[in-house]
């Protein structure tokens, strides 16, 4: 069974797939589902900050910019570094 992770432990070129996400208190998970981040998801990291946030990710063919506290709430399953289908 894939390992659950989080998106700040990947590096630019890993894809990845939304699992789920964090109880956290604020308006972090409507704001990430309004995004199109939802449950089965794939993306691929395009950018890290040198301090991690934030970080930028290729997603539903469009770029998004996310914030560690957003970043953070998102459960997620690596899946390598082949390009997004």
């Amino acid at each position: 069974m894939p390992e659950e992770t989080k998106i700040s432990m990947l590096a630019p070129g890993d894809r990845g797939k939304i699992t789920g996400y964090e109880k956290k208190p604020g308006p972090y998970r409507e704001r990430i589902l309004s995004m199109g981040l939802t449950k089965g998801t794939e993306f691929k990291l395009t950018k890290k900050a040198p301090m991690g946030d934030p970080v930028e990710i290729e997603v539903l063919g469009y770029k998004l910019t996310l914030r560690k506290e957003e970043a953070e709430i998102i459960k997620i399953e690596k899946i390598g570094k082949e390009a997004l289908k």
